[in-house]
């Protein structure tokens, strides 16, 4: 990062931090001496109302959070009782004083000297004193103050001090308010001993020790060494430096890589090996242990860590000699980095050291394919430094060497996403990659097909198939319609020449759907850019690389035209532009997909064997937990069966994943190999050789507890803030600028890269209130615009509002402001102008508190305010040790729980694995359609079809060899059995072979878990 930028960081890290305040300000009255409204309409952060009125709340303890009226903090004595210490109380009471006239006295500091025998139980103390200081201070009879002191002896010996303020003023009538505000409890002079986090394991890297446990609040220790409560837990997370010390960057340009990668790869290395040879020093180890006072097991994992550091110095090693040795994989290593030079457009030179320190350790997955398939190595890095990119370098290193080594076509890598809404953004990174290694390859004439990209989603998105007959009452998009194309454009650029003028259209003679560039200086020539969209096109012409949704893999057991994701098509139509053909249908004479086409097939170009996959990518690999991973345990063990009984190999496994916790069972269970995880952790926190801290901000996290007002008028108010604050920057530059105490230059910066506010929430019903609620609450000068991004958004909708998030009206009034966001946009959206997210709760799971927050601050300094539900344990509890979570976030993502040992699973997808056998083995070994129980009856009479060697080969691909697994591999077999019966004698009304299924019939989705359940309703005047 260069001088200016980071000065220019700095300055925008002040604007967070005045965002914030302002916030805090509106919420809570700071600096407020007189109000015109009644105050508790006004101020819902750090009061406490009266102790009566929350006795008499019907919804008892969950009411308490909600609308608390003590705070304090709960305390471990190191000492015996008895025990002194000192409390300071700090309250602010609002008072009217004429006609709609209310004025503030304080903030007061009540100071007092406690003295606790260590009696358990709980006293109630000073109240007298502080109630008169009150009194003293406003005059008013009303109001009382008081300490509730609670001695409490646990379970595990020790003994436990709670110390609450408590508001015990009369109950808020109309014509007072008793609530107490700003209230805060300050707590010194007696030696502590620390919390432990318990949930999180033992670890050398890792401090889980925190002071105090905050009751209706936080606490944090002052610089002063008192401890105090907190209205609003904070946590800041620095931006990571991405070059190691002693490696000079430049080594890591694309262009040096391109011309001599082995002294660049040398010096990487030889670094590497010397901050290991330092930091992972058994000395340095020993001196660690000694004063941060380590467990014998947490000694034995350190030296287990040194040793996996100096394994991964190993792999970088091979690396160097696969450069060294193989003149192919070094050229196709080079020529990825012209390719990556030329994608890159000079947004950036070259890659981070932990992006080619994992390309250099993968390219034995390109020379020992066979070898390393039997492993699958998992990215986990943090959101935002770069792992599709790095994903991407290889892809094309891979394809490059592909085209060199004889496949010319086919498939390279199918990258699956977990959710139904791929990110386009990702897909259009995939594009300008991918169309930079074809003109590398032109130029270089290295021969095969056109490199392409297949956007595999279906229905919603795109579609499954151009009819030539459409039924538009199903939404059957008209191949006569010049308009039907438009809808399903998904990149948003040329990515050969940048060129944002794209048009669709549908060709009748190729029958594509296709995506044209306008730009007549293009350098790719074509009429048609290399990506297909349509489900039939993409076996039609099998892209060297797929994107998609996890969802797809279920088709292999309907769609015989998935025979390409695992092994070679049956053949190639002799008709141009035709692509590859399959196993014949009725309307489909010959094989081939193009309706009424019945040019007869040609020989496959090429070895088959060439066919198969070189990599199945998955992305957020932790989302693949409970239903969808069980169910898709047993599709991976599928295609890795078929892949091997088509080709003889298997497919190199990698992903990308946000938590360590169980991740080799997980792997293990998934994909039946053993796990790797790249970069190895450093040996602290913030300290690594891929990654340090810097000592700029890259995302501020704040938790604001609304008291006593619903969520949703909390985030009114906390929007009307934000929209407020950049809209007096709009206006008075100069002035606002001033306050802020940044250059009065940056001040359209500030207004593009804080103008727009996600509002990010776990449910529909919670973010429709919010839409509601901004068209009139949100009370700024000026219109609100506002956009959704849900699972319920439009695939064109997206498309539109992410062009208009990353490319901005002039006008800021004309620009999006606030984007109600769900789970769906915590994947791969990348947006550098959105840098503040205001979260509706906490997310059911940590890892996508962690995914979503990624979301903003990527590129500058980001705020993310937390408003937690309080009625919620879980949020409550967040909240109580905000600071803590945030520094643990990646270590407290859940372990995945995931099984492929389900008999309930199992009976939803065996139908699906046995259909699969028979579109892709069967039916292409007979030469004929076997879609019907007839003609799959006759043709298994033929070849003498054995029923147990069919179910061992199941049992074989499911890995059902434990003892454990006898009612399994029994159930396969009574379903093989029963399946024969029912192909040999079909049950009345059996049509197609998914009839004859015993049981559930083949999965469309991976998500569709649960059987499905026909609902009948009743007719007229029944």
């Amino acid at each position: 990062m260069t001088a200016r930028r980071e000065a220019t960081h700095a300055e925008l890290a002040k604007v967070v931090a005045w965002l914030q305040q302002r916030i805090i300000e509106d919420a809570r009255g700071d600096g407020r001496r007189s109000v015109d409204k009644r105050p508790s309409t006004l101020f819902w952060l750090g009061r406490l109302a009266p102790e009566v009125d929350v006795m008499n709340n019907a919804l008892g303890e969950r009411g308490e959070r909600l609308e608390p009226c003590a705070i304090g903090m709960r305390l471990r004595p190191s000492g015996t009782p008895p025990w002194n210490c000192r409390v300071v109380a700090r309250v602010a009471i609002w008072a009217p004083r004429g006609e709609g006239y209310w004025e503030k006295t304080g903030p007061l500091d009540v100071p007092v000297d406690l003295v606790v025998d260590g009696t358990p139980g709980t006293q109630r103390m000073h109240q007298d004193l502080m109630t008169d200081a009150l009194r003293a201070a406003t005059g008013r009879d009303d109001l009382g103050l008081s300490l509730d002191v609670t001695v409490e002896a646990r379970a595990d010996q020790h003994v436990e001090l709670v110390v609450q303020l408590v508001n015990v003023s009369n109950g808020t009538e109309r014509s007072a308010d008793t609530n107490l505000y700003q209230c805060e409890l300050s707590f010194s002079k007696l030696a502590l001993d620390p919390f432990v986090m318990e949930s999180l394991p033992d670890s050398f890297r890792y401090d889980r020790t925190f002071p105090a446990i905050g009751l209706n609040c936080a606490v944090e220790r002052a610089s002063t060494g008192e401890l105090r409560t907190l209205d609003t837990p904070e946590s800041p997370r620095l931006r990571p430096v991405f070059t190691p010390d002693g490696l000079d960057e430049n080594l890591l340009s694309f262009d040096r890589l391109a011309v001599d990668p082995l002294a660049s790869a040398t010096a990487l290395l030889q670094c590497h090996e010397r901050w290991g040879q330092f930091h992972w020093a058994v000395n340095r180890l020993d001196d660690r242990q000694q004063s941060e006072h380590w467990t014998s097991e947490m000694r034995r994992s350190a030296d287990a860590a040194a040793v996996a550091y100096r394994i991964e110095s190993q792999r970088i090693a091979d690396g160097i000699r696969i450069l060294t040795d193989n003149a192919e994989i070094r050229r196709s290593f080079q020529l990825m980095n012209a390719a990556m030079a030329i994608a890159a457009r000079g947004r950036y030179p070259g890659w981070r050291a932990f992006q080619l320190g994992f390309l250099l350790s993968n390219l034995a997955s390109i020379e020992r394919p066979d070898e390393e398939s039997a492993i699958a190595d998992i990215v986990w890095f943090a959101t935002g430094g770069g792992k599709t990119e790095t994903y991407l370098g290889l892809l094309v290193a891979a394809m490059l060497y592909d085209r060199m080594r004889g496949k010319h076509t086919g498939i390279t890598a199918w990258s699956r996403f977990p959710l139904r809404m791929l990110s386009l953004q990702q897909t259009q990174r995939f594009a300008d990659a991918i169309a930079a290694a074809e003109i590398v390859r032109r130029r270089e004439d290295i021969p095969g097909a056109p490199f392409s990209l297949g956007f595999f989603v279906g229905n919603g998105a795109t579609p499954n198939a151009v009819p030539i007959e459409p039924d538009v009452s199903k939404g059957d998009p008209d191949p006569n319609d010049p308009n039907m194309p438009a809808p399903f454009q998904v990149l948003e650029r040329c990515p050969f020449c940048r060129s944002d003028g794209l048009h669709m259209g549908f060709d009748q003679v190729t029958w594509t759907l296709q995506h044209r560039c306008q730009n007549p200086s293009c350098p790719w020539d074509a009429k048609a850019l290399p990506i297909y969209v349509v489900d039939e096109e993409i076996y039609r012409f099998l892209p060297t690389v797929i994107v998609g949704t996890l969802d797809k893999a279920a088709l292999i057991s309907m769609q015989a035209a998935m025979r390409g994701f695992v092994g070679p098509p049956v053949g190639l139509c002799s008709r141009p532009g035709h692509g590859f053909t399959y196993s014949p249908r009725s309307t489909k004479p010959k094989g081939c997909l193009v309706p009424g086409c019945k040019a007869e097939a040609q020989a496959l170009p090429g070895q088959p064997a060439n066919f198969a996959p070189t990599f199945r990518l998955q992305d957020e690999l932790h989302l693949l937990r409970d239903s969808l991973g069980a169910v898709d345990t047993h599709y991976e063990a599928l295609y890795d069966h078929l892949t091997e009984a088509l080709t003889g190999r298997k497919a190199k496994i990698l992903a990308s994943s946000a938590t360590l916790a169980g991740y080799e069972r997980q792997v293990d269970t998934l994909y039946g190999r053993d796990a790797r995880v790249f970069p190895q952790p450093g040996p602290e926190p913030g300290q690594g050789f891929w990654s340090s801290e810097s000592e700029l901000l890259m995302r501020h996290y704040v938790a604001i507890a609304p008291r006593g007002v619903t969520l949703e008028h909390a985030i009114d108010r906390v929007v009307t803030v934000l929209q407020g604050s950049v809209r007096q920057v709009l206006e008075d530059p100069t002035t606002t600028c001033s306050d802020i105490g940044i250059p009065t230059d940056i001040a359209d910066q500030v207004i593009d890269l804080y103008g727009t506010d996600v509002v990010y929430g776990n449910t529909l019903r919670d973010l429709d209130a919010v839409s509601r609620s901004a068209e009139s609450q949100i009370l700024v000068k000026g219109d609100v615009v506002q956009r959704s991004l849900t699972g319920r958004t439009d695939f064109a909708d997206v498309r539109n509002i992410l062009k208009e998030l990353e490319q901005p009206a002039p006008s800021y009034e004309d620009r999006i402001h606030v984007v109600t966001a769900s789970s769906m946009m915590s994947h791969g959206v990348d947006v550098d102008r959105l840098n503040v997210m205001v979260m509706l709760g906490m997310p059911l799971g940590t890892a996508e508190f962690i995914q979503a927050t990624a979301r903003v601050g990527r590129k500058y300094p980001g705020l993310v305010i937390l408003l937690p539900k309080m009625a919620r344990e879980r949020d409550a509890g967040i909240f109580r040790t905000f600071p803590k979570f945030v520094e643990h976030a990646d270590r407290l993502v859940e372990p995945i729980p995931i099984t492929r040992r389900s008999r309930r699973v199992l009976e939803r997808t065996i139908s699906g694995l046995a259909m699969a056998r028979v579109l892709m083995v069967h039916e292409p070994a007979s030469g004929q359609a076997l879609t019907t129980p007839k003609w799959l009856s006759a043709y298994w009479r033929k070849v003498g079809f054995d029923p147990d060697h069919e179910s061992s080969l199941l049992i074989e691909a499911l890995r059902l060899d434990g003892e454990l697994d006898g009612p399994m591999r029994e159930d396969i077999r009574n379903w093989v059995r029963r399946f024969l019966e029912n192909i040999d004698n079909p049950p009345a009304g059996t049509r197609f072979l998914s009839d004859a299924s015993p049981g559930s019939k083949p999965m469309r989705s991976l998500r569709d878990v649960e059987e499905q359940v026909p609902i009948y309703g009743k007719e007229d005047g029944a």
